[in-house]
């Protein structure tokens, strides 16, 4: 089975790119946020401080997100393999074998895909500190380090967040039987683990709400340690949660989608029937709407309550804000790059059934047509719930900074938050349809 893995993954190197790109992408997030606990070596004083709430807050969050992305890339890679599992069950492979090829294959890329990180993470972590020196944060004369510590907490949390992602899907997928395995319905049914898992999310994000409005509530600046946290927690909460909110919202928005005609109905039937691949592209959506929108409206609510106390900004002051978009960039960049990525090997997995649809008569006009309707579907879900989740940032810390349950800032940055979530989700999906649809729809069934 370890031959049969490497065999597929030479073979078949444009259905494993997805994930390849997550494991890339975190490993380089992880090892350039590390790569700061390696410089605060020698250091002290305030410096030493800033390095290492640099690594431990930001990575820590940046931990949580990559690990989470590498898990769901994976889950919908080894799901999209579900007639490739049958027909190795049905000449005789085990339970047992399918597992390790799947978890072989995942381990190969984690290991590719982290020492090719290696570089970039070593530039990034240039540029983190670079943005410290220039902030006046953390001395000029320290130089950037990158040791073991980055190396280590890189590779082997990649390495060890995708072989479990792997393992606990193929496991799933290779105890089914041949007939439910080659099913192409997916009714995206929660397991009982999933809803724990959220539960426990939630009741994270629900703590650190209680703590912002009670222990935080006269620490100033100091809440937006607690608060700024909620989002995350509420977002990936949802996000769990996305197939059974995907399955009502199909549900619910069936009688109005079927108004656009053809387009409509074939976007209906799509969604009750990929709800798990529907679930997976909208998790990019909620993580990206929440994290930005909270973090944008606590940063300028706290803007606004130093402007209001006549106070100049202090150099604690400065190192929060610098974190706090230095979060933004990350998550905007993270679940933009994840968002693409997960669209692309969604579509690219499509190709059989446009194939099948233009074949039974529908126009490649009329498929480009189900494709918007169903990204503007999977935008107002995912806007909406991360709107929700970022409620459990700024409402706690308005009570706290401006007495008041609205947040300081123009409503324009949640404009241009859902703008960029829209502009990201549409374009990615006509531009991916656009190149699968080039191929003829006999070739695409055929292949």
């Amino acid at each position: 089975m370890t031959a049969l893995a490497l065999r597929s993954l030479r073979k078949r190197t444009g259905a494993f790119t997805a994930s390849f790109l997550a494991l890339f992408l975190g490993a380089t997030i992880l090892m350039a946020f590390a790569s700061m606990l390696d410089t605060a070596s020698g250091t002290s004083g305030t410096t030493h401080e800033t390095l290492v709430t640099m690594a431990s807050v930001v990575g820590g969050w940046g931990l949580l997100l990559v690990v989470f992305a590498v898990t769901s890339t994976l889950t919908l890679s080894v799901r999209q393999r579900s007639a490739e599992m049958a027909l190795l069950k049905s000449i005789g492979a085990t339970p047992a074998q399918l597992t390790r090829m799947i978890t072989g294959e995942a381990a190969v890329l984690a290991v590719v895909a982290s020492l090719l990180a290696i570089g970039p993470a070593i530039l990034a972590g240039h540029g983190l500190l670079a943005l410290l020196h220039d902030t006046g944060q953390v001395t000029g004369d320290v130089s950037h380090t990158f040791g073991p510590i980055a190396i280590s907490m890189g590779t082997g949390i990649t390495f060890v967040s995708a072989v479990g992602a792997a393992l606990l899907t193929a496991r799933r997928l290779a105890r089914g039987r041949i007939a439910d395995t080659l099913a192409e319905t997916d009714s995206g049914r929660l397991t009982k683990k999933r809803v724990a898992f959220a539960g426990l999310f939630f009741a994270a994000a629900l703590s650190e709400v209680i703590v912002t409005v009670t222990v935080m509530k006269d620490e100033g600046s100091g809440a937006m340690a607690t608060s700024g946290q909620a989002d995350i927690f509420a977002a990936i909460g949802l996000a769990l949660l996305a197939p059974a909110i995907v399955r009502r919202a199909a549900s619910v928005l069936a009688r109005p989608l079927r108004l656009f005609g053809v387009a409509g109905d074939l976007a209906v039937t799509g969604m009750r029937r990929r709800t798990s691949a529907m679930a997976a592209a909208v998790t990019p959506v909620i993580l990206f709407t929440g994290i930005a929108v909270g973090t944008l409206y606590l940063q300028s609510t706290e803007n606004a309550a130093v402007r209001a106390a006549g106070i100049s900004k202090t150099i604690s002051d400065k190192s929060i804000e610098t974190l706090n978009m230095v979060v933004i960039g990350m998550v905007v960049l993270f679940a933009a790059i994840m968002l693409v990525n997960t669209l692309v090997a969604a579509t690219a997995h499509r190709r059989r059934e446009f194939g099948q649809t233009r074949l039974a008569g529908a126009t490649p006009r009329q498929v480009m047509g189900t494709v918007a309707l169903e990204s503007a579907v999977l935008t107002v879900i995912g806007v909406a719930c991360g709107s929700v989740a970022s409620l459990f940032t700024i409402v706690p810390f308005s009570l706290v900074r401006v007495d008041s349950p609205m947040p300081e800032g123009d409503v324009w940055i949640y404009v241009g938050v859902v703008a960029l979530a829209a502009v990201l989700t549409g374009a990615t999906a006509a531009t991916s349809t656009r190149r699968v649809l080039r191929t003829p729809a006999i070739e695409a069934v055929s292949a």
